[in-house]
Parts: structure tokens; C-alpha cells; sequence
């Protein structure tokens, strides 16, 4: 029975570890990805800024315009490579989160098996002593 106690309590602080463990990797990397943003943020910030200046002293609508597209296809690309970038960053935020818990269902498992195999063990041992004292009255009578 003790030793049982000692594995669930083993267990348990296993289980607890791989919590804590899993929480680190989401705070690092969730200001990993909190960075990512405020910068993609500010460089856009400073990329409209700069295509405004850059509005203000045109004196064409052809240049405007040129202008106008530029922006767009810059700001485009921009997106689509920081979802690229940010994708890979939660599916990696994921993956580590994860981590920890990689040997921890198998030794849940196992557990589980061995105290099913107790179980049955003993259920047969109580079933063979009720068939002996089944026998027994069944003679002394």
C-alpha cells in the first residue's frame, strides 16, 4: 500500500512539474510573439508615415497613385510575411508546450495498467478464498 501512495504521489509531482514546465515555455513565448507584433506594429506605423510624406509633395495623380501601389504591395508582403512568421511561432509555442507532457501519458498509462493487474489479482484471491470456505462447508456438511 505504501508503495502505491508513493507512486501517486510521485506521479503527482511529476504531473505538476510538467505543468510548470509548460507554463514557462507560454511565458517565453508569448513575449516572444508580444515583441514580434509591436514591432510589425511600429514599422508599420512607420511605413505609413513615410508613404504620407511622401503623398504630400507630389504635385501628379500618376505619381500619387505610384505612390498609393507601392505602399499597398509593401504592406502586402509585409502581412503576409509576419503571418508566416507568426504562424511559426505559435505552431512552435505549441510544440513546446507539449514537450513535457511527452512521457507523462505513457507513465499514466503504465500506472494504470499495474493497478488494474493488482486489482485483478486480488479479486482473484478473494475469489479463490470464498470458493475454498465454499468447499469447506459444502464437506462439513
Amino acid at each position: 500500500m505504501s508503495q502505491q501512495a508513493e507512486a501517486a504521489q510521485k506521479f503527482g509531482k511529476d504531473g505538476m512539474d510538467a505543468m510548470l514546465r509548460s507554463f514557462g515555455t507560454l511565458s517565453k513565448a508569448s513575449q516572444a510573439i508580444a515583441v514580434e507584433a509591436t514591432d510589425f506594429a511600429k514599422q508599420s506605423f512607420e511605413l505609413g508615415t513615410a508613404t504620407l510624406e511622401k503623398l504630400a509633395g507630389v504635385r501628379s495623380l500618376d505619381k500619387a497613385l505610384e505612390i498609393q501601389t507601392d505602399y499597398m504591395k509593401t504592406s502586402y508582403e509585409r502581412l503576409v510575411a509576419q503571418t508566416t512568421k507568426m504562424t511559426e511561432l505559435y505552431q512552435n509555442l505549441a510544440k513546446e508546450m507539449v514537450k513535457p507532457y511527452e512521457g507523462f501519458a505513457a507513465k499514466a498509462q503504465e500506472q494504470a495498467f499495474k493497478a488494474q493487474d493488482r486489482a485483478f489479482a486480488s479479486a482473484k484471491d478473494g475469489f479463490k478464498k470464498v470458493e475454498d470456505e465454499a468447499a469447506k462447508v459444502q464437506y462439513a456438511a
